[in-house]
């Protein structure tokens, strides 16, 4: 997605405006994979990413233990592998990560692209070694 033409110079002058053209970042499904876009915006209390798999590619079975994960499908197809049996993914499949569920991800033939959106992390800091 394109990056918006202008950004606002301090937290307070914050406005509701457009970011980009989804249909844009999933435009190439077929492509190598990897992140395409990210939310980056100051003071977000969201972290959005739009990522495109190869074809075949997958995304390893894993447990997010802290977040709920909204994953939609922008382009391509594939599956989507965490509860009794694989469930089929195609554009405009929308999908619940919930935390602490076992899941995983494989692109078809075409190739996969899907935005993802989750509560932000904090970020890391730095903190005091306990006494001892």
């Amino acid at each position: 997605m394109a990056p918006p033409s202008e950004r606002p110079s301090d937290p307070g002058s914050e406005r509701a405006r457009v970011l980009g053209d989804a249909r844009a970042a999933a435009g190439g499904a077929g492509e190598a994979g990897g992140v395409v876009w990210k939310l980056s915006e100051p003071g977000r209390q969201l972290d959005a990413n739009v990522v495109r798999l190869g074809p075949g590619a997958r995304v390893a079975p894993h447990v997010e233990s802290d977040l709920d994960v909204l994953v939609l499908v922008l382009g391509g197809s594939g599956e989507l592998a965490g509860g009794d049996a694989p469930e089929p993914l195609a554009e405009g499949s929308l999908a619940w990560l919930p935390h602490g569920a076992r899941r995983s991800l494989t692109a078809g033939g075409a190739g996969l692209t899907y935005l993802t959106v989750h509560r932000r992390r904090p970020g890391m800091t730095i903190g005091h070694r306990p006494p001892g």
